[in-house]
């Protein structure tokens, strides 16, 4: 047989697309070319394959050899495709028996020496097998690295290898100890993770019931205060309050950490927490490179982004947050390709009033001018902040309080309480009420004749947009949810309407 036909995956964004490895020998001059618009590291695949097959006691036919990564208009980047190019090679030149090549998919980069490394993006390739396979999916032969993080899928067979050999040695025996064993996910991955306890924050009682509507509602906030009112500390307890990861939003999550190879066995279920450094580039934070790659806005996918010292961040940094905050995905788009990635994030946003931070403080050391107020605080565009459904003012500690034990409710009450809400939401619409369409918002936030005067007179005094109008209702509406109402009154706008003044009078 001088021609073999493996099976591997690509990746195009969140999509791993099938990739057939054609490998054909024929007679000529001795040559090793890969075609099928392969990037640079699959073109140097040659030189990794031949020396792996070299130390691992198999010949190099030399014949010319041709190397196909169909479809030939899919970029090829990476050196996963090294193992089905070396197995392909061995079985056309039948050192290998090739009759259950088709029975498997693989991945994997080879070092000189044969040993097996991992790759990236794993699960996601594992997850779009199982997705996209018409009847029995089949099985696939990774590195062992990158085994746990496959076998998430469920129903996946993985194969794990650590060398070349050991997966030559699965096709030439029959049986016995020879063979690749499945690999299962590990039991220990179903624990409950701890986070930071909200009882640890003293005082503050504003600032905590705003986030424990934003974790019900999946809401945006903004914290304003002055530093060290514990705005970072209540944004990172924040995390403690979101309801437990659904199997799916766990599997999407952990996809997008494979694509960008920073995926763990310990991150399994457990709700990310980005907080990306405000010299952050715009690339960073959404995404992008030549071979589009997931940012911070997708690695918080499901869970919480939190920019903290927002003014300091590059106003065209802050400016990409408009489309995900919005939609819930970020489109990547190049020449030569495009890429969709999942960014529906709970963000988090801490700030100080002004630029000495003290604007408003008992101890009246703030100096700055109106002027230069008014300057710090236009670094966040109107259409950005009138996005934020959650702006509340997070004032300094009197010593008084701080020298108090703590006395507040733990994280794990408070969480039991977003929960229920939670739960209202998705029997009664399906999807949080931060996902609510106008449409949505007028069957399932209708206001008595009280409240509604109450939003309009709001509307009118602090110009708000309708945007914002729709975004008070959503909040009103969950904080009735909080309190197992199904009517939205007076007293929930009203609460609503204090929860979007964090600048009002700074």
């Amino acid at each position: 047989m001088s021609l073999a036909v493996l099976k591997s995956r690509a990746l195009a964004g969140m999509e791993a697309p099938a990739v057939s490895v054609e490998v054909h020998l024929a007679r000529g001059l001795p040559s090793f070319t890969i075609v099928g618009l392969p990037d640079t590291e699959v073109r140097e695949s040659k030189d990794r394959v031949r020396a792996a097959l070299q130390n691992a006691g198999f010949e190099i036919p030399s014949r010319r050899i041709t190397v196909n990564l169909a479809p030939a208009d899919l970029p090829k980047e990476s050196a996963r495709f090294d193992l089905p190019i070396a197995l392909g090679i061995l079985a056309a030149s039948e050192q290998i028996p090739g009759d259950r090549l088709d029975l498997y998919e693989y991945a994997g980069e080879l070092s000189l020496s044969g040993q097996l490394r991992p790759i990236r993006g794993a699960l996601a390739m594992t997850f779009a097998m199982h997705r996209r396979s018409q009847g029995e999916p089949r099985a696939f032969i990774l590195p062992l690295a990158n085994a746990g993080e496959a076998a998430l899928v469920p129903k996946a067979h993985i194969y794990p290898a650590q060398s070349l050999l050991e997966v030559c040695s699965h096709f030439a025996a029959r049986g016995g100890d020879c063979l690749l064993q499945r690999h299962h996910p590990q039991a220990s991955l179903d624990q409950v993770k701890s986070h930071a306890d909200f009882a640890d924050v003293k005082g503050q009682l504003h600032a905590k019931r705003a986030l424990e509507v934003a974790a019900a509602g999946r809401h945006s906030a903004l914290l304003v205060g002055p530093p060290g009112a514990g705005k970072t500390m209540l944004a990172s307890r924040f995390v403690g309050l979101l309801p437990p990861m659904s199997d799916d939003e766990a599997l999407e999550s952990a996809a997008i950490h494979s694509l960008a190879g920073g995926f763990t066995a310990s991150q399994w279920k457990r709700r990310p927490f980005r907080s990306p450094h405000h010299t952050t580039s715009g690339v960073a934070l959404v995404g992008g490179g030549s071979v589009p790659r997931p940012g911070e806005v997708s690695l918080a996918h499901f869970g919480v982004l939190f920019l903290d010292e927002l003014p300091e961040f590059d106003r065209r940094v802050l400016e990409v947050l408009r489309q995900p905050l919005e939609s819930g995905t970020i489109t990547i788009s190049r020449a030569a390709r495009q890429a969709d990635f999942p960014a529906r994030f709970h963000l988090i946003a801490a700030m100080n009033p002004c630029p000495c931070g003290y604007l408003g403080h008992p101890s009246n050391k703030c100096h700055c001018t109106t002027d230069a107020v008014l300057r710090y605080q236009d670094r966040i565009s109107g259409p950005l902040l009138d996005r934020i459904d959650i702006q509340v003012e997070v004032p300094a500690m009197p010593p008084s309080s701080l020298s108090a034990q703590a006395d507040g409710e733990s994280s794990a009450v408070i969480s039991q309480r977003v929960l229920r809400a939670f739960e209202l939401q998705l029997a009664r619409q399906g999807k949080a009420n931060e996902g609510l369409t106008t449409r949505e918002v007028d069957e399932h936030c209708c206001l008595d004749s009280t409240g509604a005067d109450i939003l309009r007179n709001a509307m009118l005094r602090l110009h708000w947009s309708a945007r914002a109008y729709h975004r008070v209702l959503k909040v009103a509406r969950t904080i009735a949810d909080l309190a197992g109402e199904a009517q939205v009154g007076a007293a929930h706008v009203g609460e609503a309407i204090q929860f979007r003044r964090g600048l009002r009078e700074l």
